[in-house]
């Protein structure tokens, strides 16, 4: 019984994380919102991370990056058509984005163009995480008729779209950066499809 609790509250620690990271950035965080978010004694938080903050940041960064590349094969994978499923999950990312109260949807994104200068180990895990999503994200697109050498360009293309018009929505107020950066993505795709039919 005592290790299934404490398995509950180091959970409960790393989504705290993650969420203050989402909504602050890493730097504004302390410690004690940390415990009190996550409904956690101190002494918890050192038990399972005992490097403290920059330690449960990074476990945080590793767990909602791993979740947040599996959105690509839940908002694509309906459409059977890519030239139709890329803009659709930009069109999606812009409902949410703008239903939320134009929240910051990425906190990988955020932590990484925070700490990049002033925190290298978790710029280190920032890239480790990032390359996790261009590695799966290829191979997504490979799954999906995409030939590799396309694949890796098309995962740093729709990666690149996606966080920029992140930015740019929350900034602006705005789903059009996003429905605009679908559009982009959208005829990338098709010219990448058009070019593979014609090679057939």
């Amino acid at each position: 019984m005592t290790e299934k609790l404490s398995t509950t509250a180091r959970d409960r620690l790393i989504t705290a994380v993650a969420e203050l990271m989402r909504t602050q950035g890493y730097s504004a965080i302390t410690v004690k919102q940390i415990t009190t978010a996550a409904n956690a004694p101190m002494g918890s938080l050192y038990h399972h991370f005992p490097n403290g903050k920059i330690q449960i940041a990074a476990e945080a960064l590793r767990t909602s990056g791993a979740a947040y590349i599996q959105l690509l094969p839940l908002l694509m994978d309906v459409h059977q058509d890519l030239r139709e499923a890329i803009p659709a999950a930009f069109e999606a990312a812009a409902e949410v984005i703008s239903s939320s109260g134009w929240m910051n949807m990425c906190p990988v994104a955020t932590v990484a163009g925070e700490t990049a200068d002033s925190e290298p180990e978790l710029r280190t895990v920032a890239a480790e995480v990032m390359t996790s999503w261009i590695d799966q994200g290829a191979e997504y697109f490979v799954q999906r008729g995409v030939s590799p050498p396309e694949s890796r360009d098309l995962i740093f293309a729709t990666l690149s779209a996606l966080e920029g018009a992140f930015i740019l929505s929350r900034t602006l107020r705005s789903t059009e950066p996003l429905l605009s950066a679908g559009k982009a993505m959208k005829a990338r795709i098709t010219e990448i499809l058009d070019r593979a039919d014609v090679a057939k």
